[in-house]
C-alpha cells in the first residue's frame, strides 16, 4: 500500500509546480492524489475516503526558492496596485485642474470695467455705513475708484532728490 501512496503521489506532484503546495492549488493536488489512490487500491477492496495532504516537507533550499518567488509575486502585485492608484490620482488631479480652469474662464469673462467700478461704489456705500470714521474721497482714485487715505498699501517710490547723500 506504502508503494502506491508514494506513486500516486509522484504521479501527481510531478504534474504541478511545487509552489502548488503553499497556494490554493494543494487542494487540487490533495484531490487528485486522491483519486489516484483510490483507483490503485479499491480493486484489493480497501475503501479510502479521503486522502490528506499533510507534513509536506520538501529541500529547506527549495522551500526558500518558493517563498522568496511568492514574495516577489505578491511586491509585484502590490507595485502594480500603487501605479494604478497613482494613474487614478493623476487623472482625478487633471479632471479637477481641468473644472478650476473652466470657473476661472467663465469668472473671468463676466468680470468687466464696468461691473469693478459698481463693486467700488457698492463697497464705498458699505463703508460710509459703517460706525468707524474714516475718511473717503470720491473721484480721482486709481481707476476712477474713491480714495480711501491710509488705505494704498503701496511703497511709495523713492525720488533720487529725497535720498541722503552718500559718504
Amino acid at each position: 500500500m506504502t508503494t502506491n501512496v508514494r506513486r500516486a503521489v509522484r504521479e501527481v506532484t510531478s504534474s504541478h509546480q511545487a509552489k502548488a503546495l503553499y497556494s490554493a492549488e494543494r487542494e487540487k493536488m490533495s484531490s487528485d492524489i486522491n483519486q489516484n489512490i483510490v483507483a490503485a487500491i479499491e480493486p484489493r477492496g480497501i475503501v479510502v475516503e479521503r486522502m490528506l495532504l499533510r507534513d509536506v516537507a520538501l529541500p529547506a533550499r527549495l522551500q526558500q526558492a518558493i517563498q522568496e518567488k511568492l514574495s516577489a509575486e505578491q511586491e509585484a502585485s502590490r507595485m502594480q496596485f500603487i501605479l494604478l492608484k497613482e494613474k487614478q490620482e493623476a487623472e482625478r488631479n487633471k479632471i479637477e485642474a481641468e473644472g478650476i480652469s473652466s470657473f476661472q474662464k467663465i469668472v473671468t469673462e463676466g468680470i468687466n470695467e464696468n461691473l469693478l467700478k459698481w463693486k467700488g461704489i457698492e463697497a464705498t456705500k458699505e463703508l460710509a455705513l459703517s460706525g468707524n470714521s474714516k475718511v473717503v474721497i470720491i473721484g480721482a482714485g486709481r481707476e476712477g475708484l474713491p480714495i480711501i487715505p491710509g488705505g494704498d498699501t503701496a511703497p511709495s517710490p523713492v525720488h533720487p532728490a529725497s535720498s541722503p547723500p552718500a559718504h
